[in-house]
């Protein structure tokens, strides 16, 4: 009897843990800014053996836009980067940040 109430008890435990358990919360992948950002800026670049190059863009601090310059990333077999890039929704702006796509 009381090994039943035991194995019980640790059923109910376990399934009760199971049914309040949340996965962590993925990032978000973008930022909603009610100001558009100002167009981007020209940059010099050199063809690099190996390398792509991930151009620079406008981020959104809180307060204001602030420029983040480009970049080359190593080149990955068989993926090509998608770039970040603000896009016009609503009222307002979205980004969406730049990923490695097949």
């Amino acid at each position: 009897m009381i090994i039943r109430t035991v194995a019980l008890t640790g059923l109910l435990v376990l399934g009760a843990g199971a049914t309040l358990y949340t996965p962590p919360a993925q990032a978000r992948a973008y930022i909603d800014v009610r100001i558009a950002p100002p167009p981007p800026r020209h940059e010099e670049i050199a063809i690099r053996e190996g390398y792509e190059w991930a151009p620079g863009y406008w981020n959104w601090n809180g307060r204001r836009y602030v420029w983040i310059g480009g970049h080359y990333i190593g080149v990955r077999a068989g993926r090509h980067w998608a770039h970040p890039y603000w896009e016009h929704r609503g009222r307002g702006w979205r980004y969406h940040e730049g990923y490695w796509g097949r």
